[in-house]
């Protein structure tokens, strides 16, 4: 087998000695490592949100509040989907050969993942604190929810990631 210089995007010198092959391999195990962390979280609220209508106290919510309860319950079943995707489809693509197009597929699902994720949390969050306090409060811990993940999520990456690779 030859090996050759992998090169990372952004890096100016060789990363490692691997071959194709073991990049693919080395990436999908970083990024099922990665959705390890998120869907434990996922399936935590998409189970909690799944007993939220059976409450005592639901039937008070306002119809914002529903609609916002069912942005959070759709949104936490796509991240859970999106962050199960790639595990599930590497069962029925094994030893196909297919790796790296598996690797950058999970990769769209994994931010796909994110933002849904991000904004499960924000709706769900927003209905409680509605539930709870009211008035204008709820909106502005929304707004600064989904600002705040949004930021440690993407956008500080992107950034990140623009200064690696300097200047376009």
């Amino acid at each position: 087998m030859e090996l050759v210089m992998a090169v990372e995007p952004g890096m100016d010198a060789p990363a490692r000695r691997e071959s194709p092959e073991e990049r693919a391999d080395r990436n999908f195990v970083e990024l099922l490592q990665g959705f390890r962390v998120a869907v434990t979280g996922v399936q935590v609220l998409f189970a909690f949100l799944l007993t939220v209508p059976f409450s005592v106290g639901f039937e008070r919510l306002s119809e914002l509040d529903r609609l916002l309860y069912m942005v959070a319950l759709g949104s936490a079943a796509v991240a859970s989907i999106c962050y199960i995707a790639p595990a599930a489809q590497h069962r029925i693509l094994f030893r196909q050969g297919v790796k790296e197009p598996l690797v950058h597929r999970s990769n769209v699902y994994g931010i796909l993942g994110g933002v849904a994720l991000v904004v499960s949390m924000t709706t769900a969050t927003v209905v409680v604190v509605d539930y709870l306090y009211g008035g204008a409060l709820p909106p502005a811990i929304g707004a600064g929810l989904a600002l705040f993940g949004g930021w440690a999520w993407f956008l500080q990456p992107l950034l990140a990631r623009r200064r690696a690779n300097g200047p376009a």
